[in-house]
């Protein structure tokens, strides 16, 4: 029984106590005055009792009525019903409200009151106060409440004859029962009553309407609300962006509101109720609640927060809050707070938070469910024939059935929780665990997010503490998940049938609250209509404390004197219903449970215990696969239990290694948490199966399975601890004869009927039967066993904690989840193991072992904290815990010393065979960094190694090891497949290329056991897919990473393998400089940078000019072909760069060295201007070459010597430089020999102060700024430029393009001034491709994939007749007319960069922007390519895959793109306008650009010496950013691999594959090259530009000295080098065209992937480092003769396996190898095979001639449309045998036709074979050596020179039996020879009269002979050679 109410509070209108305008409550009176004893009067009454603020108004408003909950400190709450009534202000209250009025805002409340409005002026008479009637009352009876409350407000109003004191006395005496389904009439003596009727049981909670209306409101709203989609939305969308807007009673998103909220707080998140009516939000918290039945809600609950509380909101923990909407504003900025708005009908999620979803399929099933109730016509909306009525249950009846629908959704969730239940103590009080793994286990739900938070909640802690207990009265819930489970599972398919059950339960539920529903009869009395609008005649009164005092005292005596009605609560045991079932029908992993394989685990174990090793071996490969499942592993516990006897089971070593490999097996696939209870099963096998390894000393299993999670999780250890614990209890109690053999007692629990809560509920009834002995007799056995079982399991923890070698602390490193906070169970002993370890160890332990001390402490620091968490929660006393902690250091100590024996005597046993490890082969100057770890290469998605379509074996999965060195990371090993027999496979790559590391744990292809692994990805498309064996530790593997990583990025580029090379100096400094003979190169450069440094932190400080030399050029130019020769001129000449007057010797050197680098060669090649700055000569000259920057001070990333124009001043340069991004202004870089256009190139321009030059000046600017000065110096330059060509040179504007026709451009017609064309061809033109003309610009546009991109470049700027017919495949236009109307010059600039630029007034250049990509998407596309040419698995489905991956990285797009710009810029120059290429720094694809466009323009570029020249002039001195790009370093480590070169090697690859007889090297030569830019191994490719490689040193250190064989540190050297040795790098079918300008095909589907991405040979790795691919030389010997021969024989080639190409070498290459083969056996020594291709060569054309009469090779090329020779038939078999037809081109005028070639092919085949004239048979009148001075600066060099009479000329080459000749003097030319004088650079040691110069018509020669006689003797030869003629 309990008091209906506990207080009656009257609260009234009170000024503020501070003074402020806002009113607050005063408590009137309050009834009783004294606090009752056991339930004390609640505070702040006054703030609830009008939540939104105490306010007068100016209106008299109807009476409110709500309910408001407040809890106490012990979780009691109180229900606080208020009836609020306005009456007239008093004076006093007036004026408090009067003086602020005009501050406050207008709000309106719920009460209805607004306040008031800030300006008006209320008339004193008419304000009113509010005033509250309050009853405080922990029952939940709101009718009731409303009723009483009305009662008292009618008399008062009405003004009847009855006493309020009495009312009110009554009220507070009023008994009522709590439950128990019992009815109570009650009158408060004012001629009322009413019916109170009691639930049967309190534990269901009491809901009325709240669950129906909380469906209605958030699912019907009730004004339209101003975010959110207005229609209803599908059920998944709940967490997104988040506001549901619903539509209709039953509309689906009313019901994913309401399960929203239900999910949050069931998943412990804030929720939020907005409405304005305050007992909406009282009703919508109720309502919550009872949804979360059988759970308690134990967090922050306040349905009506007052709005001084408001920052309750911020609160860090969960709550349930309801507010009034009028503070929506405040609530805004709430991150974590879910808001549902009761009046809009919405839940608001934010982003941050993420609300789990229920299960699937109970989610779906209830959301069904709950439209079935919600909307019953839903189900005959289909029917043909719908009944007329449909019955509607009524608003109480809906309300009960949302709740059975939400009931039973609990019973599903938490079906058979009893059974996973740990009874851990049953006396004095029961203590219960509940098992959360085996529950998720048994579930199949251990994934699933929402039910792992609701079992870590405080709900469920609190549910398995009221309901756990086995003997208690029980309800509705505990029958329902005990006994309708099945039919819950049977009803799943049957919609009608569970609505049936649905009603059922609804029933009972509306029966626990309405036990009476008929004889519900109230008499109360209510106001009149509008009573509150009649003038009152007075104030509530103020009543008589003493009356209603004496009405409580009296009650009170009588009810002390009645005996106390006690109802005996009805105990009983609570049923444990079904043991659980999965939720989700799912089979364990991938393997279903078969028969066959439970059978072939038993099997196995059979043969195993029985001795038969090799029958068990050979099931072992299926049982270890059969594990994967989880009744094989369940198999194999009951199995091995059958051969443990008494606790033991001795076995051989074989026996034990089977039984290990299958227990680990098992326990690989185990997550920390054990939810299968696999690891549980093993637990007591680990400790029973040993080995004897000697007499005396045992090894146990356990010390072969520690490698596993689950042992270093707490919770794992405190399930175990508690189910045997609950075990021992129960066999505590049970009669003797049901007593088992301990152990068998695991399995006894599960086959005896009575389960341990049984028993525990027996004991529970049977308690306060016994004696008081008894009962103390009982807890102390229970707690002897408790004590026990913790000192059992130290001694376990301590056998699979501590490792065998307990010298190693590997404990700490790989168990770092020993305890830590994450995994750790609700417990305050959460610090983390490994976090501990610093702490001083306790000197109790009895022992101070050093090494062990790190293992031991923290070992016995987690069972410490084990025993004390599992001791504390299971009631053991504090003396016995104090005992363990005493015990737990020895225990371990003696486990350790134990272990010691154990390890010692392992170590002798004999080690499984394992294969020997393969060493790889490694380069001069190549060591081991770290030596062989034995690893397996798995297979990733390439077919090669697993034989795919490629052919061949399944070379991988292969067993080895991976070897790190400071090259390369090398895998070398045999495949484990037997069948494939001993092919060894390697892979490998440079260390520098690995792009990407990642960790992985992989199965061991071996045993199948879950082992740590590597994934190793480098940009040279290798992939190390590696699982490390069994025997490397992580601490090797993790030391493997760690030196992988620090070779890959060290800190300084000087650490990187082509520095440390060959050299020993320390890491981090630079190599000292040997000898320094005079100015050496090394002082050189260092003085060149700092010279550069001074001045350029002096540019911009000092504006005094200095004066420094000038560079002149003698004479006129020399013809192309001769040596250029320049020298110092004594002009000087005003300048801001160089400090000095006169130039010191180490400048000139300094010029020298920049004289003789690539781009000085190339403009001299190009004729390209002189070094002069004098404009006074060589004014024919259009450009020179400035040496303005040879200290890199205008741009460090340019080189030293740039082409400007002529007309230019280099002080003008550093004013135009500061115009262009990183000072990079433009400079020619190539000139075209035909149209004298030249190619320039440049930064982009800078945004700031830049376009001003473009722009037409409409407004005169007050003064010139400097950025103007500097516009109008980059707009004289650019003038210059246009003045430089001779056509533009005197040309008027009128030559642009804005005569052609726009009717591409959409239609619409530019201004002629507009003259910025887009390269952009819109849809309009697209869409009539085929009919309408083409427009000039086609489309160079980066709009992705779209089939716009086929725009045909070649017609761009072609200017011819715009109705010609579009070629296919994109493919180059024929060269049409070329109009005149053309602008000088085209900057081709970036569309962003050049926006709203206008054109120069003259029309003399053009802007063409366009739009490129940038290097962050080049990066991006190239990770997809990695991706897609070497997946990291292998691939499910074929090809497609592939295809699609490559598309999605668009690699084959942005080279699409390069094409196409580039060939359009070809076009340009070769009609004669110049191009300015101008994309971002200038040094990523402005490099590509240019170089691409020099390639296609230039058939000097396509050989090999072009070539090198073309990569070292635009990419090395231009300054591409190899270092940058490819993160050589620790600094470019975050900016990742931007591979531009190597997207600038398959352009070029492109265009080989179009134009293969226009290049002199092979495709070999850029893969070479591709993969030798990212190897590290040249210092070629290192460091972003000329000035860093001169700081280093690199630039001018090859130069001079001779170096002997070492190794190469130039990439060019090893080319020259090899090239000797093999045609590797020669391309066959070269037969050029000197005139071709190439235009490739771009289109998309003209693109081939190269095969550098996708092929690879595992014999040997990559084949570009060709020393180790050469292989071992005998086999080859043999297999590499002549086909035909008897002696040879085949051979099997695997295409994934061996290199093909050196397998199978094309027909050429196999003569000249033979060739060398036969004169080898001859005993002459081989010839160089360059020698023998070019007499090959040449005597082809000699026998070709007579027929040709010098045409072109028509039989290759007349078929070939546009000039394009590509894919022709170039070696064909001729009739006879192996006749081989060379069809080769000359070089010049010579050729053959198809007849001639035909009787080449007869006789060059001997020619082959015989007929090479020696070098011997030249005529050579005198030979011998000569230094000669080179041209242009150049040293002195050693050359071999021969007097030739006959043909009267001296030749010179390089060396004795070189063949070709480098250069001849024709003695017709010369006009004397005398004694000459020593020079800067001559040999030193020889005598001064050993110098003579030879003078010709030309130029003078100067000579050194080696001694003064052999220069005499070459004076006379010479001179009578001369005399002769």
């Amino acid at each position: 029984m309990a008091r209906l109410a506990d207080y009656f509070v009257l609260v009234a209108f009170g000024p503020h106590p501070r003074g402020s305008g806002e009113g607050q409550g005063h408590i009137l009176q309050r009834f009783p005055e004294k606090d009752w004893e056991d339930n004390p009067f609640p505070q702040g009454i006054e703030l609830f009792c009008q939540p939104s603020g105490w306010q007068l108004c100016p209106e008299r408003s109807p009476p409110t009525f709500f309910v408001a909950v407040l809890t106490d400190i012990n979780s009691e709450r109180h229900y606080c019903a208020c009836l609020t009534f306005w009456e007239p202000a008093e004076p006093t209250q007036e004026a408090v409200c009067t003086e602020d009025a005009a501050g406050r805002e207008e709000e309106a409340d719920a009460g209805g009151p607004v306040r008031l409005p800030p300006a008006a002026a209320v008339p004193p008479g008419q304000l009113f106060a509010p005033k509250t009637l309050v009853l405080v009352s922990r029952l939940d009876h709101v009718e009731v409440f409303r009723n009483s409350l009305g009662l008292i407000y009618t008399i008062h109003v009405e003004g009847l004859n009855v006493g309020l004191e009495n009312v009110v006395g009554n009220l507070l005496t009023c008994i009522i029962p709590l439950a128990g389904g019992s009815q109570r009439t009650i009158s408060l003596g004012a001629g009322d009553r009413q019916v109170i009727q009691t639930p049967l049981t309190d534990s269901l909670p009491i809901s009325r309407c709240s669950v129906a209306l909380l469906f209605r409101q958030l699912g019907e709203p009730s004004v339209p609300t101003q975010h959110g989609p207005p229609f209803p939305l599908p059920l998944g969308w709940r967490t997104e962006v988040k506001t549901v807007t619903v539509c209709g009673a039953c509309s689906p998103s009313g019901i994913a509101n309401v399960l929203s909220l239900f999910c949050a707080a069931l998943t412990e998140h804030k929720v939020l109720f907005l409405s304005r009516s305050y007992q909406r939000l009282s009703d919508a918290c109720r309502g919550l609640l009872a949804l979360l039945f059988p759970l308690r809600y134990s967090f922050t609950y306040v349905p009506i927060l007052p709005a001084q509380l408001l920052e309750v909101l911020s609160t860090p923990t969960p709550f349930i809050i309801g507010v009034n909407a009028a503070f929506q504003a405040e609530t805004q900025e709430l991150l974590d707070v879910i808001v549902a708005d009761l009046d809009g009908g919405t839940v608001t999620v934010p982003e941050c938070v993420h609300i789990p979803a229920l299960p699937e399929p109970l989610h779906s099933q209830t959301h069904s469910v709950l439209s079935m109730v919600l909307d019953p016509e839903l189900e005959l909306a289909d029917l043909a024939f719908p009944p007329p009525t449909v019955s509607t249950s009524s608003l109480k009846m809906q309300d009960k059935e949302l709740r059975a629908v939400f009931l039973r959704l609990f019973a599903q969730l938490l079906q058979g929780y009893r059974w996973c239940l740990h009874m851990v103590r049953i006396h004095p009080e029961p203590v219960i665990r509940f098992h959360k793994a085996a529950f998720l286990g048994q579930r199949g739900l251990v994934e699933d997010d929402f039910l792992m938070k609701v079992l870590e909640g405080m709900a469920f802690a609190g549910f398995v503490s009221e309901r756990g207990v086995p003997y208690r009265p029980t309800d509705l819930f505990d029958e329902l998940v005990a006994h309708e489970v099945a039919r819950m599972r049977a009803d799943e398919n049957h919609p009608q049938r569970v609505l049936s059950h649905v009603k059922e339960l609804a029933e009972q539920l509306y029966k626990n609250e309405n036990p009476y529903p008929a004889v519900a009869m109230h008499k109360v009395q209510r106001p009149g209509e509008a009573s509150h609008l009649r003038r009152a005649p007075r104030p509530f009164p103020r009543l008589d404390e003493g009356t209603v005092q004496w009405i409580v005292d009296q009650a009170t005596a009588k009810m002390q004197g009645a005996p106390p009605a006690v109802k005996a609560e009805r105990r009983t045991t609570v049923p444990s219903g079904p043991p659980m079932t999965a939720i989700l029908e799912r089979s364990s992993g991938l393997h279903g449970n078969s028969a066959r394989r439970l059978e072939v685990v038993r099997n196995c174990i059979s043969y195993v215990f029985e001795g038969k090793m090799l029958e068990a071996k050979k099931l072992l490969p299926a049982v270890l696969r059969a594990l994967k499942g989880r009744a094989a592993r369940r198999c194999l516990a009951q199995e091995l239990h059958l051969h443990v006897q008494q606790n033991r089971a001795v076995l051989d070593h074989q026996q034990f290694d089977f039984v290990v490999r299958m227990m680990n097996c098992c326990l690989q696939d185990c997550t920390s948490l054990d939810e299968h209870g696999i690891a549980a099963a093993l637990l007591p096998l680990v400790t029973a199966f040993c080995r004897k390894l000697s007499p005396g000393v045992t090894q146990f299993a356990y010390s072969c399975v520690q490698e596993h999670v689950v042992w270093s999780t707490p919770q794992f250890w405190e399930a175990m601890f508690y189910g045997d614990v609950q075990t021992h209890i129960r066999a505590l109690y049970l009669e003797p004869a049901e007593d088992r053999d301990p152990a068998q007692v695991g399995e006894a629990a599960a086959e005896d009927e009575r389960s341990a809560l049984d028993v525990a509920s027996e004991q529970r009834r049977l308690w306060p039967t016994l004696s008081r002995e008894k009962q103390q007799e009982l807890v102390q056995k229970e707690e002897s066993t408790v004590f026990s079982q913790a000192i059992h399991y130290a001694n376990r923890m301590s056998y699979l904690l501590l490792p065998l070698d307990t010298s190693k602390s590997r404990l700490l490193r790989e168990r770092a989840g020993l305890g830590d906070p994450e995994s750790a169970s609700n417990s305050l002993l959460t610090s983390s193991m490994a976090g501990s370890v610093a702490e001083s160890y306790d000197t109790e332990s009895g022992f101070e072992d050093a090494e062990t001390c790190d293992v031991a402490g923290a070992v016995v620091r987690f069972i410490n904290r084990f025993v004390d968490k599992v001791c504390t929660e299971s009631g053991v006393t504090s003396d016995h815990l104090k005992g363990l902690h005493v015990m737990v250091p020895d225990i371990v100590q003696m486990h350790i010393e134990t272990l010691e024996a154990v390890h010692r005597e392992s170590k002798r046993l004999p080690p499984i065979q394992k294969p020997k490890l393969l060493r790889p082969r490694l380069l001069p100057g190549e060591e081991c960094v770290l030596d062989g770890l034995r690893v397996y290469l798995l297979p990733d998605g390439r077919e090669e190694g697993v034989g795919g379509s490629a052919g061949g074996p399944a070379l991988l999965p292969a067993e080895g090891a991976v070897f790190l060195t400071t090259y390369r990371v090398i895998f070398t090993g045999m495949p484990t497949d037997p069948l494939v027999g001993e092919q060894v496979v390697v892979r490998s790559f440079p260390v520098a290329a690995l792009t990407k590391e990642k960790r992985i744990s992989v199965q061991n292809p071996v045993d199948q056991l879950l082992q740590d692994g590597l994934q190793l990805r480098s940009c040279t498309f290798q992939l190390l897919k590696m699982a490390f064996d069994e025997e490397v530790g992580s601490d090797s593997a993790e030391l493997f990473r760690k030196q992988l990583h620090k070779l890959r990025y060290p800190p300084d580029v000087r650490d990187t393998f082509a520095f440390t090379l060959g050299s020993a100096h320390t890491t981090g400094q630079p190599p000292r400089a040997t000898k320094d003979k005079g100015p050496s190169l090394r002082t050189l450069s260092r003085n060149l940078v700092k010279n550069a440094k001074k001045t350029i932190g002096r540019q911009y400080v000092t504006r005094k000019k200095y004066h420094p030399p000038s560079w002149e050029h003698r004479g006129q130019p020399p013809p192309e072909d001769q040596e250029d020769a320049i020298s110092v001129s004594e002009e000087l000449e005003p300048s801001t760069l160089t400090p000095s007057l006169a130039l010191k010797p180490s400048d000139r050197m300094t010029m020298s060295s920049l004289v003789e680098r690539a781009c000085c060669r190339d403009y001299q090649r190009l004729g390209l201007g002189t070094l002069s700055s004098s404009l006074s000569r060589a004014k024919s000259e259009p450009f020179r070459i400035s040496p303005v920057n040879r200290m890199y001070a205008i741009c460090r990333s340019y080189p030293g010597l740039l082409i400007v124009p002529q007309s230019v001043q280099d002080n003008a340069l550093q004013r135009v430089s500061r115009c262009y991004r990183q000072n990079r202004f433009p400079v020619v870089c190539w000139r075209s020999g035909r149209s004298k256009a030249v190619l320039l190139r440049s930064g982009g321009l800078h945004g700031k102060g830049v376009v001003g030059l473009f722009k037409a000046q409409n407004a005169p600017s007050p003064g010139q700024s400097q950025a103007d000065s500097s516009s109008l110096e980059q707009e004289k330059y650019l003038q210059a430029v246009v003045s430089s060509m001779p056509r533009f040179a005197d040309a008027s504007g009128r030559n642009t393009l804005s005569g052609f026709s726009s009717v591409h451009m959409g239609g619409h017609v530019p201004s002629p001034r507009a003259r910025v064309t887009t390269l952009s061809n819109p849809m309009a033109a697209s869409a009539s491709r085929r009919t309408a003309p083409r427009g000039k610009w086609g489309s160079v546009r980066a709009s992705g994939r779209s089939g716009v991109l086929g725009g045909d470049v070649g017609s761009r700027l072609a200017g011819r007749d715009m109705l010609a017919p579009p070629q296919a495949n994109g493919a180059p236009p024929d060269p049409g007319f070329l109009r005149p109307q053309r602008a000088a010059l085209y900057i081709i600039g970036d569309k962003a960069q050049l926006k709203g630029v206008r054109p120069d007034p003259l029309q003399q250049w053009e802007l063409v922007p366009i739009e490129v990509f940038e290097a962050r998407q080049v990066k991006t596309s190239f990770k997809k390519l990695l991706k897609a040419c070497v997946p990291g698995c292998p691939a499910l489905e074929p090809s497609p895959a592939f295809l699609r991956s490559l598309e999605d990285s668009e690699w084959l797009t942005q080279i699409h793109k390069l094409l196409q710009v580039s060939v359009l810029v070809v076009e340009l120059l070769d009609s004669g306008s110049s191009v300015l290429v101008s994309l971002e720094d200038g040094w990523d694809i402005t490099t590509q650009v240019v170089s691409l466009v020099q390639l296609l323009s230039d058939p000097f570029y396509r050989t090999l010496e072009g070539f090198r020249l073309l990569v070292e002039k635009e990419w090395l001195s231009f300054g591409h950013r190899f270092s940058h790009r490819g993160a050589h370093t620790l600094a470019g480590q975050s900016s990742g691999f931007t591979p531009v070169f190597l997207q600038f090697l398959d352009c070029v690859h492109q265009v080989h594959l179009q134009f293969p007889m226009e290049f002199e090297f092979s495709p070999f030569y850029l893969k070479f090259l591709g993969y030798h830019h990212v190897s590290r191994r040249f210092r070629t490719f290192l460091l972003d530009s000329d000035y860093e490689r001169i700081e280093l040193g690199l630039l001018y250190e090859e130069k001079g000295e001779r170096r002997g064989q070492q190794a190469c540190r130039s990439v060019w050297e090893y080319v020259d080098r090899l090239s000797k040795r093999t045609p590797v790098f020669y391309n066959y079918m070269y037969a050029p065209e000197d005139t071709e300008v190439l235009r490739p095909y771009s289109n998309v589907s003209n693109l081939k992937v190269w095969d550098f991405y996708t092929e690879e040979s595992l014999a040997e790795g990559p084949p570009y480092d060709w020393e180790l691919a050469q292989g071992p030389p005998e086999p080859p010997e043999e297999e590499r003769l002549d086909g035909g021969a008897p002696q040879s024989r085949r051979r099997v080639v695997w295409p994934c396996y061996d290199s093909r190409p050196r397998a199978q070498p094309d027909a050429i290459s196999r003569l000249l190898e033979e060739l060398q083969r036969l004169e080898t056996e001859l005993g002459r020594p081989p010839e160089r095979w360059k020698d023998t291709w070019d007499r090959v060569k040449a005597a082809q054309r000699l026998e070709g001639r007579p027929d040709g009469r010098g045409t072109p090779s028509s039989l290759l090329v007349s078929s070939m449309p546009h000039h394009r020779r590509s894919l022709g038939v170039y070696l064909q078999e001729g009739p006879v045998g192996s006749t081989l037809s060379l069809s080769l081109d000359s070089d010049q005028s010579s050729g053959s036709t198809a007849s001639g070639s035909r009787q080449a092919a007869r006789r060059s085949t001997s020619t082959l074979y015989s007929q090479f004239q020696t070098a011997e048979s030249e005529n050579r009148s005198h030979e011998g050596t000569l230094y000669k001075k080179g041209a242009f600066m150049k040293p002195w060099k050693a050359r071999w020179f021969v007097l030739d009479k006959t043909k009267h000329q001296l030749r010179y080459y390089d060396h004795r039996v070189d063949t070709e000749c480098k250069g001849i003097i024709d003695l017709a030319e010369v006009e004397a020879v005398a004694p000459g004088t020593p020079t800067m650079g001559a040999p030193k040691t020889v005598d001064e009269k050993a110098f003579f110069d030879v003078k010709t018509t030309r130029r003078v020669y100067n000579f050194c002979a080696q001694d003064v006689p052999s220069a005499q003797q070459w004076v006379d030869q010479i001179q009578g050679c001369l005399s002769d003629a």
